[in-house]
């Protein structure tokens, strides 16, 4: 049965190779597809294919913790509400026996050029914690016992080993702790995220490099910011977040940084229950290289009564209107091509 299926896909790639539109494989529970993993679906590329690849996921809740590292894949599900890969994965359990955080996440990402298209994908370890005390070789404490937490760092996204360009479109991110969406290469790092939701605790939004946002949701359950940037390794790296809007637990706060940073909030919208603090500068030992960069344009809270923090400070020179894709990712990359 097996070479049946690796024939046949073998056949599929064969004929679309010389097309311009991508394979598209199906991922259904019930059998009526080619697979009914998306890991195994994954593993069925070759590894160094150039030819975009769409995985459509039927709808269901896939209990798996997903490896990407074939570049050209699009994951496109069903539907956002009801396709959702999920799994429970503590940080502080995963770093005890790794060496690095290249699975930690629900959704692991080493490759370029990936979008994902209606899915929910959920780290629900801090959604159903018990209190758990591990032994953890790498524990600086003597009896080399850590207890895990319920607002502990808890991926739900995790982009790294060069990864670029991925693009994400009409999806839900969702964990009770930090860092749920971690797209990390200060270098080379390029995201877009529309129409999408987020939701944890403390960073839970903390691109490196160059990220846009737009139409997105940002839920803070709980910590002491929601968003977060690190552009420390080129002065031009910025995040942009146009006309997203910012809710959570009462005296949630907005943002802050600990390494370069440069954020950008257009045409946003803040809870009337947000804490009136400014994104700030976490006390740290690292030099800021290019001062406090933090801009706002035509922000407002939800009731009407806007602090003085964000009020228009856009960069002398720039306007709402330069503030685009093409400004943020130039010639390199040009996302919206994801979308159709």
């Amino acid at each position: 049965m097996q070479k049946h299926v690796m024939l046949s896909l073998l056949l599929v790639f064969s004929s679309f190779a010389a097309q311009a539109f991508p394979v598209r494989i199906i991922v259904s529970q019930d059998g009526n597809g080619q697979f009914k993993t998306i890991q195994a679906a994954l593993n069925s590329l070759p590894t160094t294919g150039k030819d975009p690849v769409v995985i459509f996921i039927k709808k269901g809740v896939y209990q798996e913790k997903l490896y990407i590292e074939r570049a050209h894949v699009t994951l496109e599900g069903e539907d956002r509400g009801n396709t959702i890969i999920q799994a429970s994965i503590a940080r502080d359990a995963w770093r005890c026996e790794h060496p690095d955080d290249w699975g930690v996440a629900t959704m692991n990402i080493g490759a370029t050029d990936i979008t994902l298209k209606h899915l929910t994908v959920t780290n629900s370890f801090g959604f159903d914690f018990k209190s758990t005390t591990i032994t953890c070789a790498s524990d600086t404490t003597a009896n080399k016992q850590r207890e895990l937490r319920k607002d502990g760092h808890q991926m739900a996204l995790r982009a790294m080993n060069g990864a670029t360009r991925l693009s994400a479109i009409d999806c839900r991110f969702s964990a009770f702790g930090g860092d749920t969406v971690s797209p990390w290469d200060i270098d080379i790092g390029q995201w877009y995220f529309k129409d999408c939701i987020m939701e944890g605790g403390v960073d839970f939004y903390c691109p490196r490099g160059w990220a846009w946002a737009e139409n997105c949701t940002f839920i803070t359950l709980n910590g002491p910011a929601a968003i977060w940037h690190d552009g420390s390794k080129h002065e031009d790296a910025k995040t942009v977040l146009k006309n997203c809007q910012f809710i959570g637990y009462d005296g949630f706060s907005l943002g802050r940084y600990h390494k370069d940073a440069q954020f950008y909030l257009i045409d946003c919208s803040f809870g009337a229950n947000m804490k009136d603090q400014n994104i700030y500068l976490v006390p740290t030992t690292n030099t800021i290289q290019w001062g406090r960069r933090i801009y706002y344009a035509d922000c407002h809270k939800q009731d009407g009564k806007d602090f003085a923090w964000f009020r228009n400070n856009l960069p002398t020179g720039i306007t709402k209107k330069n503030i685009t894709i093409e400004w943020v990712f130039g010639e390199k990359w040009n996302p919206q091509k994801t979308e159709e």
